[in-house]
């Protein structure tokens, strides 16, 4: 076995543990968001069946049997499956129904389809005429050609179209946090690219193929065949370890359309507290909490909870967080005070523990605190 070949092996057999472990987690997960888990464990795990298959014909094993026609049964429902996952992440309470049988019928027909080619076996002697004219031609299509592929990219592409148009255009009274969004688009992005990639190489190898020569195609020995897989194993990788850190998320809830004159009384409490904060700068006491806040404005402490909630989109927390972290960016850039430890000024900003600023800082910008002093 040549060092390419076990390169190939180490790189595919990455993605498929990683695949396999993080769907078995996420297909036991209880969490609020189970359905989204569920689905993305589903899809994990088809992602790493596929790979152990293809790892397997690298040591000469699975060659058009049970292992192998299975994998390509499956690999039509890869596109819903995303698009589902996406769904589930950004609609209130989602659950399967009736009406989405739709997306499985592409999975339904090659199922259909692939069983029909796999009986010619049966009949087939070995010449042309001992099979029927669509066996015949069935058979040359989909074993012969890069057909199941070339449907699957084309699925993807269309499924995570579907699924921008819904990131970008949510229900109405949805809001998605920027956590969710940033990651949904970004998985989207990735697979809607690398199989528009993986599309325009297998259509573009057949036809010029085709043209230059009289030899017979087989899409298997081509030279995108491996390193196809390799990008879907970097993918499954991937998508393991960000869908498993997002695991926790809570469902999306929907909010319910205020009338005018609540929504402009949240407005305006809104408005009190960016200027208590930016002005008396309150968000450097301590103890700071949504009574002692809502005492400070002489309002309601549920006014203040709702205005976060309805108006600027965030926790009573996380807004607090928000300012004490810019006031220790802002400490940072003074020359009395950055040579300081990152804990004192985080003292200094408000906070009153070195896990809140660490979780804070994490939670907020995306780096560790340690991070915080180079990326001033």
């Amino acid at each position: 076995m040549d060092t390419f070949t076990i390169l190939i092996i180490v790189l595919l057999s990455a993605g498929a543990i990683q695949g396999l472990v993080f769907g078995a987690i996420l297909l036991k997960s209880n969490t609020r968001n189970k359905t989204a888990n569920k689905i993305l464990a589903v899809l994990l795990i088809l992602l790493s069946y596929r790979l152990v298959v293809q790892t397997m014909r690298l040591f000469g094993l699975g060659y058009y049997d049970g292992w192998y026609y299975v994998m390509l049964d499956l690999s039509w429902i890869h596109g819903a499956l995303l698009y589902f996952y996406v769904i589930a992440q950004t609609q209130p309470g989602f659950s399967f129904n009736k009406s989405h049988w739709i997306h499985f019928l592409p999975l339904m027909l090659q199922v259909i389809f692939s069983t029909f080619v796999r009986l010619q076996n049966l009949y087939w002697d070995g010449t042309k005429e001992s099979l029927s004219w669509l066996g015949y031609w069935g058979y040359w299509l989909w074993m012969n050609q890069p057909t199941i592929y070339i449907v699957a990219s084309a699925l993807i592409i269309f499924y995570t179209h579907k699924a921008e148009k819904l990131l970008h255009h949510p229900s109405e009274g949805v809001i998605i946090d920027s956590e969710r969004l940033g990651w949904l688009k970004t998985i989207i992005t990735a697979f809607k690219l690398y199989f528009s990639m993986v599309l325009l190489i297998l259509l573009g190898d057949l036809i010029f193929f085709k043209a230059t020569t009289d030899e017979y195609y087989f899409y298997f020995i081509r030279f995108y065949y491996y390193p196809f897989f390799i990008g879907i194993s970097i993918l499954t990788y991937w998508i393991g370890i960000e869908g498993f850190k997002r695991k926790d998320l809570q469902e999306i809830t929907v909010k319910t359309k205020l009338d005018p004159e609540k929504e402009q009384q949240l407005k305006m409490v809104a408005k009190a507290l960016q200027k208590c904060m930016q002005e008396q700068e309150l968000f450097k006491e301590p103890n700071l909490n949504l009574n002692k806040t809502a005492e400070f404005l002489r309002i309601k402490p549920y006014l203040v909870s709702q205005s976060l909630n309805e108006v600027l989109n965030t926790k009573f927390n996380d807004f607090i967080n928000s300012y004490r972290i810019a006031e220790v960016q802002k400490l940072l850039l003074d020359p009395k005070k950055n040579k300081h430890n990152l804990l004192t000024l985080a003292m200094e900003a408000g906070f009153n523990s070195k896990s809140s600023f660490n979780r804070s800082v994490k939670k907020q910008l995306g780096i560790s605190p340690n991070e915080l002093r180079n990326a001033r």
